[in-house]
């Protein structure tokens, strides 16, 4: 059983500017599973070059970080997205998916996989043929449950028909909504959401303004547009409602984005990443945040009617 809030690994080798030391990014992984995380996720394509020049990969820190803990500890990495410098190649070919899942299980150390996932849908194959090769790798023990990342209810349902769906990861947070017309689906088919960018690219946490600058080329943010002036100028009357409600609940507007989701639906669990200590204890004490079924609904009709420019559908 997994935490109401889980870890996204990313940020520690990918994205977010120059991967962390690492030794210093064990280290903050284990002291997230002091602090309560029981849910890591990862992938084989979050890599980034460290200053000496070696290339990091966050698996190998996930694997790491977690060995002497492995059996107390859910381990989630995803396949079918490489990175080149002319761009994003997918592939979800039978080979390709056996392939990456031996790689990753040596990367991270451990004989097998808690849940792994179709890191972006290939066009070219089709979800039978993904969910085929994903139940024959559950049954030879290299993973325990498979799951799909940016799906839509049409090859979520092709696949799961084949071989059961634990898990999909959408983005998923108050200024990305655009996956809520599928929650009938998730809860007829018993499929969990794991939501990855809850707090909007770190926009929801509240630590940044229209003065924060981020690195060209290395750093996602720096081409969001809800970290532009017209972004914070649509989010000011969310803003202000968080800092109202927080001052009642005694929360951080972090927090408060996080309780959002987890009290929405009992299966939605959010995977905010950070690499700074209080960060991640902040947003695990997101668990701790009560809010009732009248101040979600409060929320949701107030995010109805703003216009915020996000960072959307990848």
């Amino acid at each position: 059983m997994v935490n109401p809030v889980g870890l996204g690994c990313m940020g520690f080798s990918h994205a977010y500017g120059e991967p962390t030391e690492k030794n210093a990014a064990i280290k903050m992984i284990q002291k997230t599973y002091d602090m309560g995380y029981n849910f890591f996720d990862t992938a084989e394509c979050y890599t980034g070059i460290n200053a000496d020049g070696t290339t990091s990969y966050n698996e190998e820190l996930v694997g790491e970080a977690l060995r002497s803990v492995r059996d107390k500890v859910f381990i989630a990495t995803k396949m079918g997205i490489t990175f080149t410098e002319s761009g994003s190649v997918l592939d979800s070919s039978p080979d390709k998916i056996r392939k990456s899942a031996e790689g990753s299980l040596k990367r991270l150390g451990t004989d097998y996989i808690d849940l792994y996932y179709q890191h972006r849908i290939d066009p070219k194959v089709e979800p039978e043929v993904v969910a085929e090769t994903m139940g024959q790798l559950i049954k030879e023990g290299k993973i325990r449950s498979w799951g799909i990342s940016e799906t839509g209810e049409d090859y979520l349902r092709r696949a799961n028909s084949v071989c059961p769906v634990t898990a999909i990861q959408n983005r998923y947070s108050m200024i990305a909504r655009d996956y809520e017309p599928l929650f009938p689906v998730l809860e007829e088919l018993d499929v969990a959401l794991v939501a990855f960018s809850p707090l909007g690219n770190g926009f929801l946490s509240g630590a940044y303004n229209v003065n924060d600058k981020f690195a060209e080329g290395v750093d996602f943010r720096s081409h969001m547009p809800q970290y532009t002036k017209e972004g914070f100028e649509a989010g000011k009357p969310l803003f202000d409602y968080l800092a109202q409600l927080g001052k009642e609940k005694n929360a951080t507007p972090g927090q408060l984005s996080l309780a959002w989701m987890i009290r929405k639906k009992p299966w939605i669990v959010p995977i905010p990443g950070s690499r700074k200590e209080h960060r991640l204890q902040e947003n695990f004490g997101s668990c701790d945040v009560a809010l009732t079924a009248e101040e979600i609904a409060k929320i949701d009709n107030l995010l109805d009617t703003m216009n915020l420019p996000v960072y959307g559908r990848r």
